[in-house]
């Protein structure tokens, strides 16, 4: 059996190179327990059916890549152990996955890799999964954990793909919004961001946590906003205090949002678009900040702004593939946006893996070239998980941004009642 890699698949192969890699990584937090290698080969083995995809290899002419099943599959060459005579902390963790992170995945194998590490501070492991983004996108490998993973089939939202509008109003919308849509994810900034400086291979990684509910609860007091939204005035309250950090200059930072276009019915790979915002780093009040964000989601989402992106490339590509890329690498540009920040939904409840608790889900995503900074976020039950990861000569103080996050998000709940003011 051959599968044709997607134009968005090709894409995302074609980016990897010296200095960077293709893949993800969930940093699966577990509680105290007997959580081995040996258990989790068994398990994952047992369950692989379900996610044929974990079993393909990269195949076909360079051109023309393909996934092909890998007749030498070994569950037993993708699931290690390495154990440190030192219990690690959030730095040794952070430098821990920032040394896997950095290692390419060898092609000729399926492209994925689990690593078990630990002990960790207070006790238990954390499970290190990679992910070459070729063969699955956030939603995908969210999908994948359920079905290998979780030893509950525990839910969370797949991210589904909004609802089919006819073809007459799709013309009419795409005539009456076209010049503002090109304005908006078109149109680069005039500053240079922070990030826009050359990469190397050497990544810092860093991780910070928060209260979904609570985020959730103040962000819909205090301006009427969604999580995402809560997300992103987080992330332009923390950038700020960072740049304060630096003694840099404040100016309104655009950032990449991606958004799912999955549905159930639809096979799993890569199947997302994006729109970009400006965060307002210069605005001092919390709020305010909220509310601006809040103002200008709404206005990507009523314009429809993901589906218009995603349906513009589609169409480029099918009349001009190298126009396509022309489009694809002007949205790349690092006056495009500053750095990308996702928000995928993870499991509702409580899951588990080999009978121990899941405590908490970072995700971690590559950066990419005169991009420094990379902001990912996963939630599991109540916890709303951040992963950092930059270019460690570019960014070498991640642990302030990490530590501006989780203040950031006391701030909102303390500016929505939900935390006494310290």
């Amino acid at each position: 059996m051959t599968v044709p890699l997607t134009a968005e698949d090709r894409a995302i192969l074609a980016l990897e190179g010296p200095t960077v890699v293709g893949h993800t990584c969930k940093v699966i937090r577990l509680g105290p327990g007997e959580a081995t290698a040996a258990g989790l080969r068994a398990a994952v083995g047992r369950r692989l059916a379900g996610a044929p995809r974990l079993t393909w290899r990269l195949g076909g002419p360079p051109d023309r890549p393909e996934w092909h099943v890998d007749p030498a599959f070994d569950v037993r060459d993708h699931i290690a152990e390495a154990r440190s005579t030192a219990e690690l902390d959030d730095v040794a963790l952070g430098n821990e996955v920032a040394r896997l992170f950095e290692q390419h995945l060898d092609r000729r194998r399926p492209l994925w890799r689990m690593d078990l590490l630990g002990p960790l501070a207070g006790g238990g492991t954390a499970l290190v999964w990679r992910l070459h983004h070729a063969l699955a996108d956030g939603t995908t490998a969210m999908r994948l954990a359920r079905t290998v993973l979780w030893d509950s089939r525990a839910g969370g939202p797949p991210g589904a793909r909004p609802a089919a509008r006819t073809q007459a109003a799709d013309d009419a919308r795409r005539r009456h919004h076209l010049a503002g849509f090109l304005e908006r994810e078109f149109l680069p900034s005039t500053r240079r961001s922070p990030f826009d400086l050359p990469i190397g291979p050497d990544r810092g990684v860093a991780f910070a946590m928060t209260s979904l509910g609570r985020l959730r609860t103040s962000a819909r007091s205090l301006a009427g906003a969604t999580v995402n939204d809560a997300v992103l005035a987080v992330m332009a309250g923390a950038l700020r205090t960072w740049i304060v950090h630096r003694h840099g200059p404040l100016h309104p930072v655009r950032v990449r949002v991606p958004v799912s276009l999955h549905n159930e019915r639809e096979p799993t790979g890569n199947r997302d678009s994006y729109f970009c915002v400006s965060l307002p780093l210069d605005e001092p009040d919390p709020v305010a900040r909220l509310v601006a964000v809040r103002r200008e989601t709404a206005l990507r989402k009523s314009r429809h702004d993901a589906q218009e992106m995603a349906e513009l490339l589609d169409r480029l590509g099918r009349a001009s593939p190298r126009l396509r890329r022309w489009c694809s690498d002007l949205q790349a540009a690092p006056r495009a946006f500053a750095l990308n920040v996702s928000n995928v939904p993870g499991p509702r409840q409580q899951v588990s893996v080999l009978g121990v608790d899941v405590e908490a889900i970072h995700s971690i995503a590559e950066v990419g070239e005169r991009h420094a900074l990379r902001a990912a976020v996963v939630s599991v039950g109540d916890r709303l998980c951040f992963g950092l990861c930059a270019d460690r000569g570019v960014i070498g103080d991640l642990d302030v941004l990490a530590a501006a996050i989780e203040q950031e998000a006391r701030t909102v709940a303390e500016a929505a009642g939900l935390v006494a003011d310290r």
